[in-house]
Formats: structure tokens, sequence, C-alpha cells
């Protein structure tokens, strides 16, 4: 049986927390933010948690993390 593939787009998009779940970042801050108040830009730039109803497809989408 060969070696399953980690799914790239996820690897870079998704980091294992040590309790388990799945950290990711947010979206909204890349371009068009000088309509966005000062409080949602910062933020926009902490982490978030992956929903628990979504970490069993990202557990499939990286295997070995």
């Amino acid at each position: 049986m060969p070696k399953m593939k980690t799914n790239r787009g996820a690897a870079k998009r998704f980091r294992r927390t040590a309790t388990g779940g799945y950290k990711r970042g947010q979206s909204h801050h890349r371009h068009i933010l000088t309509k966005k108040s000062s409080k949602r830009k910062r933020q926009l730039v902490c982490t978030a948690q992956v929903h628990e109803s979504d970490v069993a497809s990202i557990r499939r989408l990286l295997p070995y993390t």
C-alpha cells in the first residue's frame, strides 16, 4: 500500500496544537484595509481554532501531523 499524500495547501494553512486541535490564520487581512477599523485589523492578526466539526476533514488532509 503506498503512503498517503499530504494536501500541501492545507499543510501551509493549518498547524496542529498540543491538545490535538488545529489552529489557522484569519482571512480578510491582505488588502482593502483602509475601510476596516484598527480594532478589526488588530484582531484579524490573531490565530483562531478550527471548529470541531471541521477537524475530521482537516485530519484527513493532513494524515502525518
